[in-house]
């Protein structure tokens, strides 16, 4: 559905019905907030709104009954979870908090009149609303790459799901001394880290069950966050030769130095500055074209490049960058007021697109309706960000920050940010320990 579609289709039929006065929550009931999306940005603004005000009537909008939690997904490929550890429902969020949980697709929303329409036929009007839409990868943007293919033959599985189960079925079957071949997107995109961890966790896997195996990733970036962390995590684990210019402040002796290798090691990284942007998919001969030269491989996985999810599209928060420009202090739409976006989907400047990004960008944003549906001025908020990571399952890496408001825009705080590329091998099995304990307690405070 086209947007000017999707916003008409609602706005006819609310003339239609005679209309909904916006302030009619006001003046017969609580104030209703109407969240659409329920992964971790969407639970958690409907949790903090409930915690700021139990008085409000609050409803999220969610098409999946089921969560699959995408943080933490490519644990699956290396079979250090399954499937069903993604899964997280929403019974905490309804029975404790009082949370409406509508299990339906938005087709329409009239942002004059303040109503959501959905496929099922249902109606609500709403006083403020928050949508948090996630991604949408667009597969199309890889020369002979598509979403049937990503379906059916080359997953990307950086969504969980279907494309997850055959990319795990197809690296446990992959023939002896094969390649395993990563496409990393370019920015802005999910999950820093993540196809970084995604290459490092398959290169462990491999030396166990497919020593001879090699990961190749092909990257049209120069650097990624954690680089110089995971660079050396590579260094040590999978005989990686770390480029000249990461390896300041590694360190040269010690008990776990930075090593030069004799040969290639398992772990390829094809940065830009070497050709590494993709230029074609020869899906049916198993290669891609880069700027580098041809690379065969016997499962190929691309990351492909994304924009805000196809519901903020709809309904008209997106600008030419393809995600959602917000006032910083409310995540308010500067296109349509009354709406809230937070997440992978708004423009939050320096802040990562990540689910612990998601979660504080939804406090900050529940704090700012409660505040605004009060008559009150919101306070001056701060956000924070901490993107876990593995090198290898007892080997963790960090990216912490906090951000705050300056000249309007979000701007990342100077201080410690990384692991010391000095941490001690207790230190770095801590980050592993805090990495498998942030995966719990992050995923109780978004939705129990």
């Amino acid at each position: 559905m086209q947007r000017r579609e999707f916003l008409r289709l609602i706005g006819a039929g609310a003339a239609l019905a005679g209309g909904l006065p916006v302030g009619s929550a006001f003046a017969g009931a609580a104030p209703h907030v109407v969240v659409v999306g329920g992964g971790a940005g969407g639970a958690t603004a409907a949790k903090y709104l409930k915690l700021a005000d139990p008085g409000l009537r609050v409803t999220v909008i969610e098409k999946n009954p089921v969560y699959i939690r995408p943080y933490g997904s490519s644990e699956v490929l290396n079979d250090h979870i399954g499937m069903e550890d993604l899964e997280v429902g929403y019974d905490a969020l309804r029975d404790r908090y009082g949370i409406e949980f509508l299990f339906d697709t938005v087709t329409g929303v009239d942002p004059e009149q303040r109503v959501v329409q959905t496929a099922g036929g249902t109606r609500l009007p709403y006083d403020r609303m928050i949508v948090s839409p996630g991604i949408e990868l667009l597969y199309d943007r890889i020369d002979g790459y598509s979403e049937t293919l990503a379906e059916t033959r080359l997953p990307s599985a950086w969504i969980p799901g279907g494309q997850t189960r055959l990319l795990r079925d197809q690296l446990h079957a992959m023939r002896p001394g094969g390649t395993f071949l990563i496409v990393a997107p370019p920015n802005p995109y999910r999950c820093p880290p993540g196809p970084y961890e995604r290459g490092a966790l398959m290169a462990e896997w491999f030396q166990t069950h497919n020593p001879t195996a090699k990961v190749i990733i092909l990257d049209s970036k120069d650097s990624f966050v954690p680089g110089p962390s995971m660079l050396l995590g590579w260094n040590r684990l999978y005989g990686y030769n770390v480029p000249e210019h990461f390896r300041e402040g590694m360190p040269l002796d010690g008990d776990w130095p930075l090593r030069e290798h004799d040969g290639p090691g398992m772990i390829d990284w094809v940065p830009g500055y070497d050709g590494g942007r993709v230029l074609a998919l020869d899906a049916n001969g198993g290669a891609v074209e880069a700027e580098a030269g041809h690379f065969e491989a016997d499962v190929i996985n691309i990351v492909p490049p994304m924009v805000a999810g196809r519901v903020a599209f709809e309904m008209d928060l997106v600008d030419g960058s393809g995600y959602c420009p917000i006032d910083r202090r409310t995540h308010e739409s500067t296109r349509h007021p009354g709406i809230h976006v937070i997440g992978d989907a708004c423009q939050a400047d320096t802040m990562p697109k990540s689910g612990y990004s998601a979660n504080t960008q939804a406090k900050v944003a529940a704090r700012a309706v409660v505040d605004l549906l009060a008559g009150r001025e919101t306070e001056e908020p701060f956000w924070e960000n901490t993107c876990y990571a593995l090198a290898g399952q007892e080997y963790g890496l960090y990216v912490a920050d906090v951000f705050r408001l300056v000249d309007d825009r979000i701007r990342r705080m100077d201080g410690p940010r990384f692991l010391p590329l000095d941490a001690s091998r207790a230190q770095i099995r801590l980050g592993a320990l805090y990495q498998n304990h942030w995966m719990q307690t992050f995923t109780k405070d978004c939705f129990a």
